[in-house]
């Protein structure tokens, strides 16, 4: 399947999620996706993680180019949870880091998985594609 091959392959995903003003927020992450679902590092005390935390409704994109015929994206909806139980959420974090950094021994990220508190667990329950 081309779309799975996609997402395994590309680094950014957007995800937007609603503040409990309604507002939407939106932000670029680092993910893996894994038995159809996305996972993404964060912290607590971020806006998306705690929006998530009173509107488990999201919407992602992960898209490239810039010109046709090379623009492809796929986009969907879904509901995301958050993962919190410290080993669980360490373990999928270094899984995530993996596909960013030679090694984990990399003092960023070694920053990062020390700041990475809770994980989003994203089951979409829509996905398109495009592509021009």
């Amino acid at each position: 399947m081309k779309d799975r091959t996609f997402i395994k392959t590309q680094k950014i995903l957007r995800i937007a999620t609603i503040d409990r003003k309604g507002n939407p927020h939106i932000v670029p992450v680092w993910y893996n996706y894994v038995s159809n679902k996305f996972y993404i590092g964060t912290n607590t005390r971020t806006a998306k993680a705690k929006n998530i935390k009173y509107n488990s409704k999201v919407s992602f994109c992960i898209d490239v180019g810039i010109n046709s015929p090379e623009i492809f994206g796929v986009m969907g909806i879904g509901k995301a949870k958050l993962i919190l139980e410290n080993e669980q959420v360490k373990s999928i974090a270094k899984k995530i880091l993996r596909r960013y950094f030679k090694s984990l021994e990399n003092k960023s990220a070694q920053e990062l998985l020390s700041d990475t508190d809770c994980v989003i667990e994203i089951t979409p329950k829509k996905m398109v594609t495009w592509k021009f």
